[in-house]
């Protein structure tokens, strides 16, 4: 028994060896992998980003080359101090500088490729190429870096700058020193613009020397470009708005209400996009992104929450119409001052004869509007139920919440609800009523809107009652269709019938309201100017700054073919500059000239430096932003 178990332990041996030296020698091709991988190099082949155009077709963005100096630091070889410091001198940095770059390219990864330069211009292109089969482990990779072809509109485009760390390791298809686009376009079509990277397999000798295409380059594949996109804005529109603004801070935002298609989002302060393009980016970058009194990185359109002032009042008057507590033809007197609750009076510039919606409008007056949003919210059992009724038809213009349009920047402003009153008030320990929220009626109190969102709600009055979401997007190369987010109809709860006396309104506002000594000629306009009261806090006590400057309007009065809103910041009331700016942006578009010189020379030269220079000028955006 023994002399058997003895052979079947031989055996086995023997037949376990035998398979184990079969399956190395002929499945099992690990040596030849890391073999090759000792001799073969991967490279990108990085894609061209797409083209960016204006609604017109004139070209926005396009490409410029650049040249990055990247690493292998597994490669590095016979890289002594000598060599180390005639490379420093090339590059034109120190040996510290180059120690720090080698070594987070080295802890990212030491086989795969890192920028030590990136962007280096075709000079030093030109330059650094004789040398660079000097240094083992070097090499020179081309890219893509943009090109803008207008010195407008860097709050619409973004910029595009190297991935970190945190994106690599969510998305695999970046490598360190890749560059995506952030803010803006760029970033919200990233997908699109990018393309696809392509690869080449670089066969090389023990010396590290290029020998040719890893078998015959059937591994290799193509970059694909990005597809080109044509943007919903009209250049000429955006361009003349950022120069209306200048001296200024504020926003301008203009949409065509029959699509939504958004014709000039302008921001001030706002810088030229190439500062963010080449070796001084980072540079400027820090400069731009620590500017905390002027913030030219802050979209002030999407992103600033600012009371809306008078141009709610329209909104106040169709909620009223739609809950029937007031009617077209009833009249509400005014003596220059609402009074309510036995509270200090709510002051209105208006004390003439009983006004109706119409004239209420056009005037302005306060003690009306604030009547009519008594009366909505004093219609239900109790004011938590009026406050929500309220908010539910605010709602529907797309306020209170993020608006979904196809830029990644944006705030939801602020439509109180009867929970946010309940805790402001402690309730039910102590109750309150529609009087406590009247400020609420003329656009003041706890409501705040961004400038998009005002634009929104006066597209949705121009069509009488509906509107797409704003986007910026309005086609792509190649492809049919966008979104069907985009070409979906959102419907407000007011009926259509509603909105005829608040357009009549809108309307007088230029013929004999607040906006009659700023009328465009030959232009039917429907505007609404806000002038919106200013608080901070300084050392603890509220204290009012100058008023901002505040217009909606929209044009022609019947199809419509623009609405607009317009922000300055501290620009004392409505028609003194946002009105100008909305009446010179409605003829620039409507007729491409314009006619009221006057006007714009007046905008053009005018400047608020001196009303931000004040002390304390911008402290009430830190609550706001």
């Amino acid at each position: 028994m023994r002399k058997f178990l003895l052979l079947f332990i031989v055996l086995s041996t023997g037949i376990l060896f035998t398979s184990r030296l079969f399956y190395l020698q002929v499945y099992d091709t690990s040596a030849q992998v890391s073999s090759e991988n000792n001799a073969v190099k991967k490279k990108f082949d990085y894609p061209q980003r797409g083209f960016v155009f204006d609604r017109n077709g004139i070209l926005l963005v396009s490409n410029q080359p650049s040249y990055d100096v990247m690493v292998i630091p597994r490669n590095v070889k016979d890289f002594d101090c000598d060599k180390k410091l005639e490379f420093c001198d090339l590059l034109k940095i120190t040996e510290e500088e180059f120690d720090k770059k080698l070594e987070k390219a080295t802890i990212y990864s030491p086989r795969l490729p890192s920028p030590i330069i990136p962007q280096l211009t075709k000079e030093e292109y030109a330059y650094l190429s004789e040398k660079m089969h000097k240094y083992t482990g070097f090499y020179i990779l081309k890219r893509a870096l943009r090109n803008y072809q207008v010195s407008h509109s860097a709050n619409v485009f973004g910029y595009i700058a190297e991935v970190n760390n945190a994106i690599i390791k969510k998305n695999p298809y970046y490598q360190m020193g890749d560059l995506i686009g952030k803010a803006g376009i760029e970033q919200e079509y990233e997908e699109i613009l990018r393309g696809t990277k392509g690869f080449k397999y670089i066969q090389t000798d023990r010396f590290n020397r290029v020998i040719g295409p890893y078998k015959e380059g059937i591994y290799d594949t193509l970059p694909v470009n990005g597809k080109d996109i044509t943007l919903t804005i009209d250049q000429r529109l955006q361009k003349y708005g950022e120069e209306l603004l200048a001296n200024k801070r504020g926003g301008i935002v203009a949409l065509e209400p029959s699509t939504g298609e958004i014709l000039a989002l302008v921001t001030a302060s706002n810088y030229d996009p190439s500062l963010l393009v080449g070796r001084e980016r980072s540079k400027n970058f820090t400069k731009l992104w620590y500017d905390t009194i002027s913030r030219p990185l802050f979209d002030r359109v999407l992103q600033g929450e600012y009371p809306p002032g008078s141009p709610f009042k329209t909104l106040t008057g169709l909620i009223g119409l739609q809950e029937g507590v007031i009617n077209t033809t009833e009249t509400v007197i005014c003596n220059g001052s609402y009074h309510y609750g036995g509270k200090k009076p709510l002051g209105c510039h208006h004390s003439r004869p009983p006004l109706s919606m119409s004239g209420a409008i056009a005037k302005s007056c306060n003690s009306y509007f604030c009547t009519v949003y008594r009366r909505t919210i004093e219609k239900y059992p109790t004011p938590q139920e009026g406050i929500d009724a309220w908010r539910k038809h605010l709602e529907s213009f797309g306020l209170g919440n993020y608006m979904g349009y196809d830029l990644p920047a944006g705030r939801k402003g602020l439509i109180p609800n009867s929970k946010y009153y309940n805790r402001m008030y402690n309730y039910p320990k102590y109750k309150w009523y529609a009087t406590a929220t009247i400020s609420n009626a003329i656009g003041q109190g706890q409501v705040l809107l961004t400038p998009m969102q005002m634009v929104n709600f006066t597209a949705a009055i121009a069509n009488r009652g509906w509107y797409y979401k704003p986007h910026i997007l309005k086609s792509v190369k190649g492809v049919d269709t966008i979104s069907l987010k985009y070409t979906k109809r959102y419907n407000t709860t007011i009926e259509p019938k509603y909105f005829d006396p608040v357009i009549e309104g809108m309307f007088d506002v230029y013929n004999e309201g607040t906006a009659k000594y700023i009328q465009i000629p030959g232009i039917e306009i429907c505007g609404k100017t806000g002038t919106a009261e200013n608080y901070t806090k300084i050392d603890g006590e509220r204290v009012q700054l100058t008023d901002h400057s505040i217009f909606i309007a929209f044009a022609p009065k019947d199809n419509p073919k623009i609405a607009i809103a317009v922000f300055v910041e501290n620009g004392y009331w409505g028609s003194r500059w946002a009105g100008r700016i909305a009446g010179l942006m409605i003829e620039k578009y409507l007729k491409g000239e314009i006619t009221r010189k006057d006007m714009e020379n007046y905008v053009l030269n005018g400047s608020l430096e001196n009303e931000y220079a004040k002390p304390y000028s911008g402290e009430d955006f830190k609550i706001n932003y």
